[in-house]
């Protein structure tokens, strides 16, 4: 299965941008092994970070998975390579969330928590809230990154489904850097903060 979860434009003051996020998997119900790729950058402009993940993902109850593998970072300054181990899937009340533990070759670490609802409005209209919180346990001056809570994403989109597997959607999506990580990005001339007004396409085979 292949799953475009988001590939979109976004609207901002400055520089108009574009991000993806999406994976690919193959197995069954136990067993899969699957790629992750996120990334976002400046439309015309430079990529600002990507990412790619390999990971086996193992299912331990009917609701939940381990996972655990690879990721390598794509970024115009300095490249990382991570061990991950993570926990993702469905908590209560249908709400998708996910912990993942990263170990880079450098050996600094971070830790990721991501949660998102599908909030069916009709049959095919969906509001979909989302945010993501970074953690790290160190700073890490040439990425930007200080110790502590990082930053933090949150995103409200609203799709609809024009089939089960492709469907558009409008949204707006907010970013903020946190601590010494808003610090890092003030000295090198960046805003810590960003809102995006986005427009894309989520879809799936």
């Amino acid at each position: 299965r292949f799953m475009l979860d988001r590939l979109e434009y976004r609207a901002v003051k400055g520089a108009d941008g574009y991000a993806w996020e999406g994976e690919a998997w193959i197995g069954g119900d136990i067993n899969r092994f699957a790629i992750k790729s996120e990334g976002e950058g400046e439309v015309g402009g430079r990529l600002e970070q990507a990412e790619v993940q390999a990971l086996y993902r193992r299912a331990i109850d009917p609701w939940f998975n381990l996972e655990a593998g690879v990721r390598h970072d794509v970024r115009p300054g300095p490249q990382r390579t991570y061990a991950v181990i993570g926990i993702d899937g469905l908590a209560p009340y249908w709400f998708d969330v996910s912990a993942t533990a990263f170990l880079s070759d450098k050996g600094d670490a971070h830790v990721r928590l991501e949660g998102s609802y599908d909030q069916r409005i009709t049959q095919r209209l969906i509001l979909q809230p989302a945010a993501e919180v970074n953690i790290a346990a160190q700073h890490v001056p040439e990425l930007g990154i200080g110790s502590g809570f990082s930053d933090i994403e949150l995103g409200m989109r609203l799709r609809y489904e024009i089939a089960r597997e492709f469907a558009p959607y409008v949204g707006v999506h907010w970013e903020r850097k946190l601590g010494d990580s808003a610090d890092y990005a003030r000295a090198a001339g960046e805003s810590p903060s960003r809102t995006s007004f986005v427009v894309g396409l989520r879809a799936w085979f």
